[in-house]
């Protein structure tokens, strides 16, 4: 076993991995995650401002299983690793420290974190003086309430804020635990409320296909049980938490899933989701609806018969399907009404990252930082921008609940583009836009899946050119996606954009000064009824030196494509008439 000063608990965690300072001269970390099914090696950079992005340079994982090791090496008796696994994983260390090495990460910035493959074992400390022999390296070895800690902040960190159940399934155990951002303090709640059942994937898929009828039954009865009763401890230490199950006019409660286990169950609804091909390739930040979730039946199957790859999945990820079901479906017994799953790609590392930050700057948004402005004059530039386009859109409509690049937190990185590639062909750029937009930053926290599709429709409608045929399956698929947040999103993307186009028609070149927008273009719109559809009405005032510059119809042309192709989900269709006007100062 473990000695007792390796192991970090919720009281020296601190101590052992201290907090990060804005100060320190290199601000590079490298973490080691020593799970049950897989040693993943990461280096970050935590340097500012960008700190929150927890921003990674280099990632890779062993295929090591610490489980498999640990119960296979001997039918009775205490669980031990065996001779051969030791010197495996002792290399594997000393290769990310010399990787480390050559990144220039300081030696007091590498932590490797062990969980309980190294709590049970029998010969752990024999484990922990080969890797320190082999690379230098110390190893902490994560108590229970630090792991559920860790990798709930590590789920926490891809979200600026959250409310829900989180939950981790890894090679050994499930853990279960509830966060609410909102809630002074609820990391560490998070951290003493969390429940662990030892039934991870690798370990219940052991006893489904090797153990007795009634092994098999008592597992899955014990499993069951203790979700449920883990659930119900938890509605008991946070009232919010039961609210959501009993309130009337209450919808379900969110849940956020991460560990391999989860993120395999998540690959399969995205390899059968209704969107097809869906337009996302990560997995972190897909969010489903219950409904969905819940059908492990058909997921079963789809595992069990398709015999093609399904993305996402590894081979063993797939034969532990129906051990990672069996948890799900203990999952949705215990919590009747889910009302959305959103898988997680955060870990214990970004969570050990994530702690180490201030209390203020984990509740950031961190999406504004994907456009870093260091100069304050470059700053005010583009929010002058982001008024003028911002002031277009209608004041008697409420957008608190309309995905659009402002009530995301994107404006600024979208106002950034909009003279970008001004060089280069219009439908060039509209599928630059369209691309770059599902692919760019994969990692970034809060960069959710609804944010990439808004930001390429949006940015696709600023060049307003068509689509060759190769990509017009994957802007309707994302008008898809968008269309599942709220009906209205395609419409208001559509015209955020057209609006980009005005700017930039009117004003070619990017603003070199914050007011120079403002001394030439106003704009101002009310949405009205209309006999057949609602009428978005865009009055444009012109200096009089933009007048004479401009053909009014090219203006018109700018919006002749807004809402005109109409949305299923949407019943109210619009369209945007626009009105030019002069003013003077």
């Amino acid at each position: 076993m473990a000695s007792p000063t390796d192991i970090i608990t919720l009281e020296n965690f601190a101590s052992k991995m201290p907090p990060w300072e804005p100060n320190l001269p290199n601000h590079l970390y490298a973490l080691v995650d020593m799970g049950s099914n897989g040693i993943r090696f990461s280096i970050s950079d935590l340097s500012p401002p960008k700190t929150r992005l927890l921003r990674c340079l280099y990632r890779e994982r062993a295929a090591i299983s610490l489980f498999d090791a640990l119960n296979t090496s001997s039918s009775s008796g205490p669980l031990v690793f065996p001779p051969d696994v030791i010197t495996q994983v002792s290399r594997t260390l000393a290769r990310f420290k010399s990787i480390a090495d050559e990144y220039g990460v300081p030696t007091g910035h590498i932590s490797v974190l062990a969980t309980e493959a190294m709590r049970k074992a029998g010969n752990a400390a024999s484990m922990l003086d080969a890797i320190l022999e082999a690379s230098g390296l110390g190893v902490h070895v994560l108590a229970p309430e630090v792991e559920t800690l860790f990798g709930a902040m590590g789920a926490r960190s891809g979200f600026t804020s959250v409310n829900g159940l989180f939950l981790d399934l890894g090679g050994g155990s499930v853990q279960m635990t509830y966060l609410n951002s909102s809630v002074d303090g609820y990391e560490m709640a998070a951290a003493q409320s969390g429940k662990s059942l030892p039934f991870g994937a690798a370990k219940l898929i052991r006893i489904l296909e090797d153990g007795e009828t009634e092994a098999r039954a008592s597992a899955v009865n014990t499993l069951q049980e203790g979700m449920r009763d883990a659930f119900a401890k938890l509605q008991q230490q946070f009232p919010s938490l039961r609210d959501t199950q009993t309130n009337e006019g209450t919808t379900g409660i969110d849940i956020y899933l991460c560990g391999g286990g989860f993120r395999g169950y998540g690959s399969i609804l995205m390899h059968t989701d209704a969107i097809q091909p869906y337009p996302i390739p990560t997995i972190g930040a897909y969010t489903v609806h219950g409904s969905f979730f819940s059908r492990t039946k058909a997921m079963r199957q789809i595992n069990g018969e398709y015999d093609n790859k399904i993305f996402g999945m590894s081979k063993r990820r797939r034969q532990q399907f129906p051990a990672i079901a069996t948890v799900v479906e203990a999952l949705i017994d215990a919590i009747p009404q889910v009302r959305t799953a959103t898988f997680c790609s955060g870990g214990n590392r970004e969570g050990a990252l994530f702690m180490k930050l201030p209390k203020a700057m984990r509740g950031e948004n961190p999406l504004p930082l994907l456009h870093q402005v260091s100069d304050k004059m470059e700053l005010e530039i583009l929010q002058s921008i982001m008024d003028i386009v911002q002031s277009s859109l209608p004041t008697n409509v409420d957008f608190s609940s309309i995905p659009t690049v402002f009530t995301l937190g994107l404006g600024r990185l979208f106002v950034s583009s909009i003279w970008a590639h001004a060089g280069e062909p219009s439908d060039a750029n509209t599928a630059f836009e369209l691309h770059q937009a599902v692919t760019r930053d994969p990692s970034a926290p809060s960069f959710t899946h609804l944010a990439r599709a808004i930001l390429g429709l949006t940015l696709c409608s600023r060049w307003g050119a068509g689509l060759g045929p190769i990509d017009t399956l994957l802007y309707a698929n994302l008008r898809k996606l968008a269309s599942r947040e709220n009906p209205q999103a395609n419409f208001w993307a559509e015209y955020v954009g057209a609006v980009a186009g005005l700017v930039a028609m009117i004003c070619p070149t990017k603003p070199s000064t914050s007011d120079k927008l403002q001394k030439i273009l106003r704009l101002s719109s009310i949405l009205k009824n209309g006999k057949t559809k609602e009428k978005l009405q865009l009055v444009i005032s012109l200096s009089p030196a933009a007048r004479q510059a401009l053909d009014f119809q090219d203006l018109g042309g700018l919006f002749k494509n807004v809402g005109r192709y109409q949305d299923e989900a949407d019943t109210t269709g619009r369209k945007v008439e626009i009105a030019v006007e002069k003013f003077e100062f």
